[in-house]
């Protein structure tokens, strides 16, 4: 997908978790809204999937450590296949495979995440193992900012370093607000590009909600030799819904029939201004 084509798709993403929040009457909307961008700069473009084969041996692996945004991440595996796309508005009901964290009992899933903190480990965990079986696959770890106050965060970029995972990229979604309000009010980050410098890590500070941005970083990788790279995503919390943006309370806000119908009427006219973008060339 070109840029265009991309900035479109993120569009009908957002809508689409919006309609199965809604319709569930749970979930992290203002989360699922910010890593949009970086979810569709991944599956669409980047990285090495085939929703056909989804144990593919020498697949990306993607690991979705802040696993209470899911949302998103279901709408882009429907969208391409890995299920069926009206498995969807099955989402946080009884019996479905579709709960409120990433599950691995659904094609695409390599493991049940959400308890924050854990997803790094399990992709160092997977990195070494690419390297050592020589298969060449690259690991994608998308963390929140706010679970960067977990210890064993940094536990695994320790070891992260140690083993020269170049084959290793963790991504922090900048969003700068957690549940309880501001990170920087609940556990000051800041510089956390610094701190990540520090831990030896290769980092690369990005407009999280640009996709030009977001794919230039993921294509260099492996950026250093030796080394993993960690993309600083810059994000805004309910990016595309005017109204939801960089307001805490959206954080897993469901929205009311009405701003449903606000919040896709907005992307709907993002979604043609892009389109007709598109068509000028």
């Amino acid at each position: 997908m070109n840029s265009n084509a991309l900035r479109q798709k993120a569009v009908q993403i957002r809508m689409d978790l919006l309609r199965i929040i809604h319709r569930a009457k749970t979930g992290h909307t203002g989360g699922s809204l910010s890593n949009t961008d970086i979810l569709t700069s991944l599956y669409y473009r980047v990285m090495r999937i085939d929703p056909s084969n989804p144990k593919l041996p020498d697949r990306d692996r993607f690991i979705a450590s802040k696993g209470h945004s899911v949302e998103s991440l279901w709408c882009i595996l429907a969208d391409l296949g890995f299920f069926p796309k009206e498995e969807l508005f099955t989402y946080s009901q009884f019996g479905t495979r579709l709960i409120g964290h990433p599950n691995n009992k659904v094609p695409g899933i390599e493991m049940n995440t959400g308890a924050l903190g854990h997803g790094l480990a399990i992709s160092v965990g997977m990195a070494l193992a690419s390297k050592r079986d020589g298969l060449g696959y690259r690991v994608f770890c998308l963390m929140g900012d706010g679970e960067q106050a977990e210890g064993s965060v940094w536990e695994a970029a320790m070891a992260g370093a140690h083993y020269k995972l170049d084959n290793l990229v963790g991504i922090v979604d900048r969003n700068r607000l957690q549940i309880s309000g501001s990170t920087e009010e609940v556990m000051g980050l800041d510089p956390l590009d610094e701190k990540w410098a520090s831990f030896g890590w290769h980092v690369v500070t990005v407009d999280g909600n640009d996709v030009d941005a977001l794919v230039s970083a993921f294509e260099a990788v492996p950026a250093a030799s030796g080394k993993p790279t960690l993309v600083m995503a810059n994000t805004v919390k309910g990016k595309g819904v005017s109204f939801a943006e960089n307001v805490p309370h959206w954080h897993h806000h469901v929205p009311s029939d009405e701003e449903l119908d606000r919040a896709l009427a907005e992307l709907s006219a993002a979604l043609e201004s892009l389109r007709q973008e598109g068509e000028k060339g």
